[in-house]
């Protein structure tokens, strides 16, 4: 009887509290959480953590199982509206395209410095020694990469190369723009793949294909053809090496979290670096999709120089405003 009679004194006291929690959350249910007063979002955490206490309190004394079950419920309702995911997912990407993506960029800018100073040293180093001497050109490329582009070309045959009369014929651009997508993808991704190793090989990939780039550059520098193959490189390669630069970036972030773990263990640095360095890696697959566009459509489409340099130019302004001019926080109310 005494069991009985603290069961309902304790229900007594704090029902008409579960029953307002219990409307908030049936209302939210219903209409989603929007439809909530400014009052009721106020008094949604207050009641959730006085349900959480009441349930505490009733799991100590023993009450009767039904009010135990009552208020695990509630509480488990409560907890999700409070703490939970309740965006959709045109709202997390939006999320992320607004915010979560430039934040990270724009918070990571030394790595990207370190980054940049890998890709474009390589380039430079490739550029001057090529432009000393040419027989540089054959110990820096390998594989025959460039193909036909190399030394015993002739100037017309260089030139030739750098614009097109193709159209999008079968859809043959289309598999093109994929195939570049793919592979510019996957070099993006592997440099941050392999940041874990303490940034090692991402530096050495990064290094290898700043090589690649110099050499090709100052191939086509050497003839006079300098304005003319800035044009062709950079309509896509903005974007593209914009991209690649962001993804060493976040390999060097986890591999300075794996070297450098401070007080933390090795694994817990690289987690906590690593929830930044995968939000640049999923960006950087959007940035290689439009780059691969821009350089399967509109390199082989678009023959002016001058057209060129605008969308290089316009890619670059857009890039930088995007991540780094300052944005204004959201006012919340409280």
């Amino acid at each position: 009887m005494s069991d009985l009679l603290k069961s309902y004194r304790f229900r007594e006291e704090r029902e008409a509290d579960w029953k307002k929690l219990d409307y908030i959350l049936g209302r939210a249910q219903r209409y989603g959480i929007k439809s909530l007063s400014d009052d009721e979002m106020l008094n949604l955490p207050r009641l959730y953590r006085q349900a959480v206490s009441s349930l505490s309190v009733a799991k100590s004394i023993s009450l009767d199982h039904s009010l135990i079950s009552y208020l695990e419920n509630l509480c488990t309702r409560s907890y999700f509206f409070v703490y939970g995911t309740r965006t959709t997912l045109g709202q997390r990407l939006a999320q992320f395209f607004r915010r979560d993506w430039p934040r990270a960029v724009s918070g990571a800018w030394r790595a990207t410095l370190l980054s940049a100073l890998c890709l474009f040293g390589g380039t430079l180093v490739a550029f001057i020694l090529c432009m000393v001497d040419m027989e540089w050109f054959w110990s820096l490329q390998s594989g025959g990469l460039m193909g036909d582009r190399n030394p015993n070309a002739s100037t017309d045959a260089l030139r030739a190369t750098l614009y097109s009369d193709v159209t999008d014929v079968d859809g043959m651009l289309s598999a093109f723009s994929a195939q570049l997508f793919s592979n510019n993808s996957g070099v993006a991704l592997f440099a941050f793949a392999l940041g874990f190793m303490f940034g090692i090989p991402t530096a050495l990939l990064l290094i290898y294909n700043g090589v690649v780039l110099g050499t090709f550059y100052a191939l086509f520098w050497s003839r006079g053809l300098g304005y003319e193959v800035t044009g062709w490189l950079f309509i896509h390669g903005v974007t593209e090496l914009f991209g690649i630069v962001l993804a060493g970036a976040a390999g060097f972030m986890i591999g300075g979290a794996v070297a450098f773990p401070s007080d933390q263990s090795r694994l817990a640095s690289a987690r906590d670096k690593g929830q930044t360095a995968a939000l640049i890696a999923a960006g950087v697959v959007v940035m290689m999709f439009i780059a691969a566009l821009l350089e399967g459509f509109g390199r082989q489409l678009i023959n002016s120089d001058s057209v060129r340099y605008i969308i290089a130019i316009t890619t670059a302004i857009l890039w930088a405003s995007y991540f780094y001019l300052p944005r204004r926080k959201r006012k919340t109310h409280v």
